[in-house]
C-alpha cells in the first residue's frame, strides 16, 4: 500500500509510544484477524481439499488455534474477557509472543489450481515473502500509531529514539578488542529489547564497555591509558577538559545510580526516557572515543 497523505507530509504521529491503548490493541488484534483471513498461516495449519492428493485449500482455524494453545499464546477472538464488569484485554508481551508466532508460520498463499467441483483453489506458498507481507503490514500499524516497535526478522524490538535509532543501526563494532566489540553489542541488543528491565541491563553492559575501552591504548597505568585515549578525541583545550569532566562524571553515575553496582542504596533507574538519555549520552562519548582513536565506531 502507498504511504498516505499524512505519510507523505510528515503528519504522522512521533513512533515515541512503548505501552499499546485499548485501541491500539484493538486495531493490532483486528490487523491479525485480516491476516489470518488472508490464509497467511495455511501452510502451517492447513484446511486440506477432500479429494487426493488433499492439497491446502486455506486455513484451518483449529488447528491454528490448537498451536497457539500448545505454546500458551493468545488466540485473538477470545479477548476482551469480561471480568468485574471491565473489559481485560491482552498484554503488550501477549501480543508480541503472537506476532512471533504469526511471523515464524507465515507463508504467502498462491492458488495454482481451480477446484470446480468444490469451488476452491488449491493453494501453494512462499514464506519468504509471507513473512515479508506480515512484518511489512505489523510494521505499517506500528508506525501508523505512533508506536516504538518494529517486527525485525521475526522479533519485535524497540525503537531507540531519533538520531541515536540511526547510529545504532549503521555502527559497526571493530575495535581490535573482541571483549569490548562483544560488550558494545549486547548493549545495542538489550537496548533495542522491548523490556524495560532488559534495557537497563543494556546501561551496565555500555558502561562495562567504557571500562574497558579506558585499558585499550598501550599501557598498564588506567589512569595514563585513559588520559591517551581522551587525548586523541580533542586537541582543542577548552574541548579536551571537558570531555575528561564529561568522562568522569559518567564513571560517577555509573558508580553511584543502579548501573554497575546494585547494592542498597544505589538509586534505581525508574523510566525508560531516563534509560535512554543515560545510553545516548554515554554512547556519543564512546562512540566519539572509538572513532578518534581509530577503532571504528
Amino acid at each position: 500500500m502507498k504511504k498516505l497523505f499524512t505519510e507523505r507530509h510528515g503528519m504522522t504521529e512521533p513512533r515515541v509510544k512503548e505501552e499499546l491503548d485499548v485501541e491500539a490493541t484493538k486495531g493490532l488484534l483486528t490487523v491479525i484477524k485480516a491476516k489470518m483471513g488472508e490464509n497467511l498461516f495455511a501452510e502451517s495449519f492447513p484446511e486440506l481439499c477432500d479429494d487426493s492428493p488433499n492439497p491446502p485449500i486455506g486455513c484451518d482455524y483449529d488447528k491454528l488455534k490448537a498451536g497457539l494453545a500448545a505454546y500458551k499464546i493468545i488466540w485473538p477472538d477470545d479477548w476482551p474477557i469480561r471480568r468485574d464488569g471491565n473489559d481485560e484485554w491482552p498484554t503488550d508481551p501477549q501480543l508480541f509472543d503472537l506476532l512471533e508466532f504469526l511471523y515464524e508460520h507465515a507463508g504467502l498463499p498462491h492458488g495454482y489450481a481451480w477446484h470446480s467441483f468444490f469451488g476452491h483453489d488449491h493453494l501453494t506458498f512462499d514464506k519468504e515473502k509471507g513473512r515479508a507481507k506480515f512484518a511489512e503490514d505489523i510494521n505499517r500499524f506500528f508506525e501508523r500509531n505512533g508506536l516504538a516497535f518494529d517486527l525485525k526478522d521475526g522479533e519485535v524490538i524497540r525503537i531507540a529514539p531519533t538520531g541515536l535509532q540511526e547510529v545504532l543501526a549503521t555502527t559497526v563494532f571493530k575495535t581490535g578488542d573482541a571483549e569490548l566489540d562483544r560488550l558494545l553489542e549486547t548493549a545495542r541488543e538489550k537496548f533495542l529489547n522491548r523490556s524495560l528491565d532488559v534495557r537497563k541491563e543494556a546501561l551496565e553492559k555500555l558502561w562495562d564497555a567504557f571500562e574497558r575501552l579506558k585499558t585499550v591504548e598501550p599501557g598498564s597505568d588506567k589512569k595514563v591509558t585513559s588520559k591517551a585515549l581522551l587525548d586523541k578525541a580533542a586537541t582543542e583545550p577548552v574541548l579536551r577538559e571537558h570531555l575528561e569532566i564529561d568522562a568522569k562524571e559518567l564513571s560517577w553515575l555509573g558508580n553511584n545510580l543502579m548501573i554497575r553496582h546494585t547494592e542498597v542504596g544505589k538509586p534505581p533507574i525508574a523510566e525508560s526516557a531516563q534509560v535512554d538519555y543515560l545510553f545516548h549520552r554515554m554512547f556519543a562519548l564512546i562512540r566519539l572515543l572509538l572513532k578518534q582513536s581509530g577503532r571504528g565506531g
